[in-house]
């Protein structure tokens, strides 16, 4: 087989037959567009539980991810992180493009994903993200509300491998649940 071929299925982000439902469910919910400083402090508190140096409440649309929470290790790395987004899509901004990054996969699977070494899978070894921003440990999971329809992820990533495996599993899964509660009683 063509390794190019194959490198280039390998960088698409998996079909999701459910951006429409989404994207209006989103709107609907006003969210997944502008930054809010709830689910910035949730992302904090998240990437403190997971000993993580980012962390992100993530939305999902048809061409980009949007982290309406955000938490790096500082907030000036963050905001040249999100100025840096803007022009390479390929670093945790504010936005990034849909093909890059894991959330998209958890988006389509609804079910969390941890990865303590991403070079240790070849689907995920070759994402954009892994060289441009030093991604080598990724935890995610999705956010499914009383629709049943994803609207995106809580996730954590690590600079260096992790050993996150079956408690991290459950405790992403268990604060998804949490941010989804919180987006039930906004809707209240």
């Amino acid at each position: 087989m063509n390794h190019d071929i194959l490198d280039q299925r390998l960088l698409k982000a998996p079909h999701d037959p459910e951006i429409p439902q989404r994207l209006a469910r989103l709107a609907q919910l006003g969210l997944g567009d502008r930054p809010d400083p709830e689910f910035d402090r949730f992302a904090a508190r998240l990437a403190a539980a997971a000993n993580a140096p980012y962390a992100m409440v993530n939305f999902v649309g048809d061409e980009e991810q949007y982290f309406a929470g955000l938490y790096g290790p500082d907030s000036a790395k963050a905001d040249a992180l999100e100025a840096a987004s803007s022009a390479s899509r390929a670093t945790p901004g504010r936005t990034m493009s849909r093909e890059h990054g894991y959330c998209p996969h958890v988006v389509v699977r609804r079910k969390a994903l941890v990865l303590d070494d991403v070079c240790a899978y070849p689907r995920f070894a070759v994402n954009p993200v892994v060289n441009s921003i030093g991604v080598r440990a990724y935890m995610g999971a999705p956010l499914i509300d009383r629709t049943g329809t994803a609207l995106g992820t809580i996730c954590v990533v690590n600079t260096e491998e992790s050993t996150w495996g079956r408690p991290g599993l459950e405790m992403i899964k268990s604060l998804a649940a949490e941010v989804v509660d919180l987006i039930h009683r906004r809707e209240q």
